[in-house]
């Protein structure tokens, strides 16, 4: 029977570390509150799809989700004894420094195909205020490739973590809401997928507007 899960190994290691480190900074120092953990499908592929407005943001998403999820990290990251192989089991994967957007995903193709969530910024970038702005159609071309659904999320308050000059992260209270599963495209064509990324894209904000 195939494996609908991730590696064995890869789900101890984000085990170890969700409850050892990220949950307890989460609940504890930024008084994280989540809603809807219900609606994340526990196997098979899946495209995370969310804002992003900080450097947290994938650690904090991948434990709210309940399960590892694949993101792109820096190929320098790859070169460090050790950590390459726990960023590696954990589901990083490297991609060069202005890199065309095709290598990310590509690899982000593969773990979707062996049952992983892969994780998607929707505006490619960090943006001021959370919010998603010109929504890029990556997330929903994987999603048309693999027939992997996706999965909205809102990180709320992540903006405020850093303060410009401050090498502390604040104790600033984040709300995570994460919404229903939206279908993946059934065709490839740009109409379709723009369709889907604006869909997805509307969920979100709506969500991140909800606030704390």
């Amino acid at each position: 029977m195939p494996r609908t899960r991730e590696p064995f190994a890869s789900l101890l290691l984000y085990h170890l570390f969700k409850w050892s480190v990220v949950s307890p900074g989460l609940n504890l120092y930024f008084r994280g509150r989540v809603y809807g953990a219900e609606h994340v499908p526990r196997d098979g592929p899946l495209v995370v799809v969310s804002n992003h407005a900080s450097d947290f943001d994938p650690l904090l998403l991948s434990s709210c989700v309940g399960r590892p999820v694949a993101y792109m990290a820096k190929e320098e990251l790859f070169q460090v004894p050790v950590l390459k192989q726990a960023i590696a089991l954990y589901g990083a994967y490297p991609v060069k420094r202005g890199s065309p957007d095709r290598s990310a995903l590509r690899a982000a193709t593969e773990f979707l195909e062996q049952n992983w969530a892969a994780g998607v910024f929707l505006s490619g970038t960090r943006t001021p205020d959370g919010k998603v702005v010109d929504p890029k159609l990556g997330a929903a071309w994987l999603a048309a490739k693999t027939q992997a659904p996706l999965l909205p999320v809102s990180l709320w308050g992540t903006h405020a973590i850093f303060r410009k000059g401050s090498a502390l992260p604040r104790p600033v209270p984040l709300t995570i809401r994460i919404g229903d599963v939206i279908p993946p495209p059934q065709s490839g064509d740009r109409e379709t997928l723009e369709a889907v990324t604006r869909q997805c894209a509307d969920a979100i904000n709506a969500l991140h507007a909800l606030g704390r």
